[in-house]
């Protein structure tokens, strides 16, 4: 995609409620790093205790007028909301503060605007956006065309179906057609995969804590690594094998706090690796909150319902400096430099063994024949020739393993 966008300084608002257990810390460099990724540099923030709602523009008129006499000093471009504003809100702190002003999901949508490559991922992307916008559009779409460019105004809110409600509902309808129809295709490569009784292995998790690092250290690839928040929007397949087993694992989109139900909704189709996996790695980051983290992603895959074996990962523990300090029920390793990869690799093959038989089978000369049609239905073997029988050590399927049980050795 070739950049067309200039760097803007961007303030944020950062809205504290009292329910809200986060420290201040946390949710700045978390909005902070989403800034980054969009091309923004944040330059400032105000965090804004509400006790009370204001219609207008959700925070009171001393905070609005305070805040404008902030962004004066930071030159500031953009101002990004932590939170949802509805379009009047949006609108009317535009034009309290004389800057553009947008909310987190706006903000969101835009990195992921900037961060699909793929066909079906820009289609997903769009549909999201599409669905966000739709029911913020009146008339000709004045809350739209009154924000001007940059942060905030990719993708298809360049365009001219913010000015035509039915034009955006036709292109919706056809939107969710595609990725049905591409959906129906990954359910039957599903479909064979399962006939192949290939073990899938996801990788799930916050966005940017090392998943893209992880999984070429686990397949000897070479997966697209930025220090970006959702850098990997694709979902990405690698091949490889672990303990004989042919091991199919799979990344994609990361999540993050408060993602707009929208995105899960667009991103169903390929969030659901997670929920038709064996083995779901949950990977965190050392170096943040990782608890936090961890609900955040348990939360979503809740959505997804998923049912598969758990391995809980912490990333990047070579920048801790006490790693009794952590919480011991996950696995802690360092991707990046390969730290504690054996112990994950162990993990790994325990939950294998619950699913595959490794033993050795003996076989009569007479029945080669029929046994190698079986072979189809074995994850690897090895056949070693004696005087009176053939004796083949196999890994299969438990499932498959009646298939074999009249060869088993004794």
């Amino acid at each position: 995609m070739e950049e067309i966008f200039q760097n803007e300084n961007v303030f944020v608002i950062e809205p504290i409620d009292n329910d809200k257990e986060l420290s201040i810390e946390f949710l700045i460099d978390e909005i902070y790093s989403l800034i980054t990724s969009a091309n923004g540099t944040p330059v400032g923030y105000n965090a804004v205790k509400i006790r009370e709602i204001t219609p207008a523009t959700y925070i009171g008129k001393g905070k609005v007028e305070e805040i404008y006499n902030q962004i004066q000093e930071l030159d500031v471009d953009t101002v990004v909301f932590d939170g949802a504003l509805s379009p009047s809100q949006t609108l009317n702190l535009k034009d309290a503060l004389g800057v553009k002003v947008i909310d987190r999901t706006t903000l969101i949508l835009d990195i992921f605007a900037l961060s699909a490559s793929t066909h079906e991922g820009k289609i997903q992307v769009e549909l999201a956006q599409l669905e966000y916008l739709y029911p913020r559009l009146k008339g000709k779409g004045q809350a739209l065309s009154r924000l001007g460019g940059g942060i905030g105004t990719r993708g298809p809110g360049e365009t001219k179906l913010e000015t035509d409600r039915r034009h955006i509902r036709s292109r919706i309808d056809k939107l969710k057609q595609e990725l049905k129809d591409l959906e129906t295709r990954r359910k039957l490569q599903s479909y064979r995969r399962e006939k192949n009784d290939e073990f899938v292995i996801s990788l799930v998790g916050y966005t940017n804590v090392g998943k893209s690092t992880l999984i070429n250290k686990l397949t000897g690839s070479d997966v697209l690594v930025k220090d970006k928040l959702f850098a990997t929007l694709d979902p990405t397949i690698r091949k490889t094998k672990i303990n004989g087993i042919n091991v199919l694992i799979t990344d994609t989109v990361g999540f993050i706090r408060d993602i707009p139900h929208n995105l899960i909704e667009a991103f169903k189709s390929t969030l659901e690796s997670a929920s038709q996996a064996d083995l779901v790695l949950i990977v965190c980051d050392a170096t943040s909150d990782y608890q936090r983290q961890l609900e955040v992603t348990e939360s979503t895959l809740k959505d997804l319902d998923y049912k598969a074996d758990t391995l809980l990962v912490l990333n990047k523990c070579d920048k801790i400096e006490n790693i009794n300090s952590l919480d011991n029920k996950f696995t802690y390793i360092s991707a990046k430099d390969g730290k504690n990869m054996n112990v994950l690799f162990d993990r790994i093959k325990e939950i294998l063994n619950k699913y595959y038989v490794n033993t050795t089978l003996k076989i009569d000369y007479t029945e080669l024949s029929e046994f190698t049609k079986l072979t189809k239905y074995l994850e690897s073997f090895e056949l070693k020739y004696q005087n009176d029988c053939i004796l083949a050590e196999v890994a299969v399927r438990k499932n498959l393993f009646s298939k074999f049980s009249k060869y088993k050795k004794t």
